[in-house]
């Protein structure tokens, strides 16, 4: 495909509340939509790595001015036949990967449209919806904490996960175990821990979590692969895995037993495609992480979870409960069937089966270029 121009867009979308971080309070999401045209057709890709290079290295304004500067122009006014071509492209700049994975996935929906499938079609799909579960991170009262995460289980999602925190462990695992003794749990630290607390991540054996996400630090596969060792506790990465490199080294020297992967973080969905399959060839499984980001990114993991080696639910973030106004139409997940767990139906129209609202892409653009 010959690809014409490229738009970059940064946004900031207003939140329905305030965000507390590291970097202060925050009252939009910025993201980064990319729209790629090819003759009549074109394609939508989004990168949403934050505000600021807080949970990585990535922020929105730097992919915005990464895609405008450098990626954009070595793709614009050429063939782009295969992903791999992107790939090629894009070596010389490194990093920025969520920056690549908003090129991608453009690129991938482009691709689907032009051949008028649905995107998730091209990926060798197993299922055609996708089971999703909520995470539910600390709160003042332990007893909100607990209601919460019932009228999750009540409402038909088969797994939780709980952000660990320290100080918000042992405790409140035992609140939560005591209170759904046979239920699915995962448990996610963020690379919040170190060696130094090996004696509280064992304790967590006493709880019986699915698994154990990210305890150790994103660049400390030696620490997570001696801790894997001995726990019996599958560890599952997921601030380590942001390359098909990191992947391949952290299978390598044994550091976890599942692996959760985001397009965004890993540069699109052709380095994820290429991870999921190495893992599938080692009996590792897999679940498709999330992030807060539009309905335009959301449906990229949806459509990625389609393939066969994502048994775990994949991860859900309720754009309505978070965003005053999402950029595409909500997909909202469902039961089956009154025994099924939820569900997200997966679409039947060409791509990812939805276009941004122009209204909405004017009104809350912060920048955007065009390079052709």
């Amino acid at each position: 495909m010959q690809i014409d121009s490229i738009e970059v867009l940064h946004l900031a979308l207003p939140l329905k509340q305030s965000l507390e971080t590291k970097a202060g309070s925050l009252e939009t999401l910025e993201t980064v939509l990319v729209r790629v045209q090819s003759g009549e057709a074109a394609g939508w890709g989004e990168a949403s790595p934050g505000n600021a290079p807080i949970a990585g290295p990535d922020w929105a304004g730097g992919a915005f001015r990464c895609i405008k500067d450098w990626l954009a122009p070595v793709v614009v006014g050429t063939e782009v036949e295969t992903p791999e071509v992107l790939t090629e492209r894009f070596k010389p700049f490194h990093g920025n990967q969520f920056a690549k994975a908003a090129v991608d996935t453009a690129w991938w929906d482009l691709r689907a449209r032009v051949e008028e499938k649905p995107l998730h079609e091209l990926l060798d799909p197993k299922r055609d919806a996708i089971e999703v579960g909520p995470t539910f991170d600390q709160e003042d009262s332990i007893d909100d904490f607990l209601a919460r995460i019932g009228e999750a289980f009540a409402a038909g999602f088969g797994r939780v996960k709980l952000m660990i925190r320290p100080g918000w462990d042992i405790q409140m695992l035992d609140f939560v175990r005591k209170e759904f003794p046979t239920e699915t749990i995962f448990g996610d630290a963020e690379a919040a821990m170190g060696l130094e607390h090996s004696d509280t991540i064992y304790r967590f054996e006493d709880f019986g979590l699915d698994l154990l996400e990210q305890p150790l630090a994103a660049d400390d596969l030696v620490g997570h692969a001696m801790i894997q060792d001995t726990l019996r506790t599958p560890i599952c990465l997921d601030e380590s895995i942001t390359t098909v490199n990191q992947a391949d080294m952290a299978l390598e020297l044994k550091s976890c037993r599942a692996m959760n992967i985001e397009p965004g973080r890993v540069g699109g969905l052709t380095p994820a495609i290429e991870i999921h399959n190495t893992c599938r060839g080692l009996s590792i499984p897999c679940y498709v992480g999330g992030r807060p980001q539009s309905g335009i990114g959301v449906r990229f993991g949806l459509a990625l979870a389609a393939k066969e080696n994502f048994p775990l639910p994949a991860d859900f973030f309720p754009a309505e409960e978070i965003l005053q106004a999402d950029l595409a139409p909500a997909l909202r997940p469902a039961r089956a069937s009154q025994e099924g767990w939820m569900q997200i139906p997966l679409w039947s129209e060409p791509g990812i089966g939805v276009a941004p609202s122009g209204d909405l892409l004017q009104k809350y653009a912060v920048d955007r270029a065009i390079v052709q």
